[in-house]
């Protein structure tokens, strides 16, 4: 009587259980990319922690950071950037699903990486007055990738993230000691996300929500409940894949003042750019939980034809944040000195709201809270003759994020910079430049992250970066 009674009920629930399945599942943390904001743009600035990064002059980097900065530039400048950022991310703590089990599975391994972080920029003046800039530079990215059986796999596996920007700016000396310059931004972000579904569950939690609300009955919730995970068993995972991109278009504007012959103040304000990323979403899924997702009687229920957890393109708005920055700079005979301050708006980012191609599948909503964050440094440089400079700086670099809300996709913390860097100018035209930062990381606490399928996680990453950057400077 009892398999006779499954028999006839568990298509009805198992369809149930399929649309619930597609809104909980399909964009898994699709958001948690926080703190990737890249500033590595000059090896010169990264030798001062970049300080003074718009205000010490005879860098091209001005060209994205303040184009007002270009009226210390003289004649035609060419400049190449390129800097090494190599990460470390090791994650300590447990995982439990929904109904409270422990997650097998092992801590991820190091999750870091090693990326380049190209930057190209081209300045020429023209009418004493006027300057025009070009510059190609990527300021925001951030990649991780823990092993895919890890115990936080629900969470995430592989994040890949890039914005890459196309900037013309144009500079203006409105008197000797005061210049204004503006730029147009266009920007190409990308993203790459994967984790495994957790369909034994999800599927279980779901039975346990419908006895609950009434629409099955408590009596053989329990009976359905086995079925299900003998059916759908622990270890029954499948995996998400979404990839997307977009071209948007932002803007920034930039002052820069000779307070004194000795000392530089500029000030620039960076817009926000809003995307929408259009992409796809691609799913391996294990046989047992095909085959009920296949059932005709589900896709009848379904009423689209076309199951979940199949081939879909999606949508998803996206905004890289707005930037206000402070940049100063005192220049002496034999040594300069400078700081920086800035501010991103991280609070912009509330919720990530991803729409599909495939009405089998709902919208879904993930929520966020992330806060405002600050950026500071103090550095100099000293001149050894007319040709070797050397440079040091120490920064505080703030999260957006927090233990409450914080990902293992991207677990960063406050973050304390200490660096160091060296100049030669080989010719009259001619100049190369390094500099190396090592970064000190907060342990970045996890309290308790919550997948799509309410796996928690909870626990720790021990974090470190070091950044290696060199440049050729060519002026004529």
């Amino acid at each position: 009587m009892q398999t006779t009674f499954l028999s006839r009920t568990r298509p009805l629930v198992l369809a149930a259980l399929t649309v619930a399945i597609a809104g909980a599942l399909i964009a898994p943390q699709a958001a948690n990319a926080s703190a990737f904001q890249l500033k590595e743009n000059s090896a010169k600035a990264l030798g001062r922690a970049f300080a003074g990064s718009t205000t010490a002059g005879d860098d091209a980097s001005t060209i994205v950071n303040n184009p007002a900065g270009m009226t210390l530039l003289k004649g035609n400048v060419f400049q190449a950037d390129v800097t090494g950022v190599n990460f470390s991310t090791k994650f300590t703590g447990t995982g439990h699903d929904a109904q409270g089990r422990p997650i097998s599975g092992g801590n991820g391994g190091d999750a870091g990486t090693t990326i380049p972080v190209p930057a190209m920029y081209f300045a020429t003046q023209f009418a004493d007055k006027w300057h025009v800039g070009v510059g190609f530079t990527a300021p925001f990215g951030f990649k991780t990738e823990y092993d895919s059986n890890w115990v936080g796999r629900y969470n995430g596996i592989k994040s890949d993230f890039k914005s890459l920007d196309a900037t013309l700016s144009v500079s203006y000396d409105v008197s000797d000691t005061f210049a204004v310059g503006v730029s147009g931004i266009a920007q190409k972000t990308s993203a790459e996300l994967t984790s495994a579904i957790n369909f034994n569950t999800v599927g279980l939690g779901l039975i346990q929500q419908a006895a609950a609300s009434g629409k099955l009955p408590p009596a053989n919730a329990a009976a359905l409940a086995r079925t299900w995970a003998t059916v759908v068993p622990p270890g029954s995972d499948g995996t998400a894949r979404i990839k997307g991109d977009d071209w948007a278009y932002g803007w920034q504007v930039g002052g820069l003042w000779k307070l004194t012959p000795n000392d530089r103040l500029s000030l620039n304000y960076r817009s926000k750019i809003s995307h929408t990323l259009e992409g796809t979403a691609n799913y391996t899924v294990p046989a047992n939980v095909s085959a009920v997702l296949s059932n005709p009687a589900v896709g009848a229920l379904l009423g689209s034809g076309q199951p979940p957890f199949t081939h879909t393109t999606g949508t998803a708005g996206f905004t890289t944040p707005a930037i206000a920055s402070a940049s100063f700079w005192h220049q002496d005979e034999k040594f300069g000195l400078g700081m920086d301050l800035s501010w991103t708006k991280w609070d912009s980012f509330k919720e990530l709201r991803v729409n599909y191609g495939n009405p089998s599948q709902p919208a879904s909503v993930e929520n966020y809270a992330w806060r405002n964050s600050w950026f500071a440094s103090v550095g100099g440089e000293y001149y050894v003759n007319d040709k070797l400079t050397l440079r040091a700086g120490v920064a505080i670099d703030s999260t957006p994020t927090y233990d409450d809300t914080r990902s293992p996709r991207v677990p960063d913390s406050t973050r304390q910079w200490i660096s160091f860097g060296v100049g030669y100018k080989a010719t009259e035209h001619f100049e190369l430049n390094a500099g190396f930062a090592h970064i000190f990381v907060n342990s970045a606490h996890i309290a308790g992250a919550k997948s799509a399928t309410n796996d928690i996680l909870t626990g720790e990453n021990d974090d470190k970066g070091n950044l290696l950057s060199v440049s050729a400077k060519y002026a004529f």
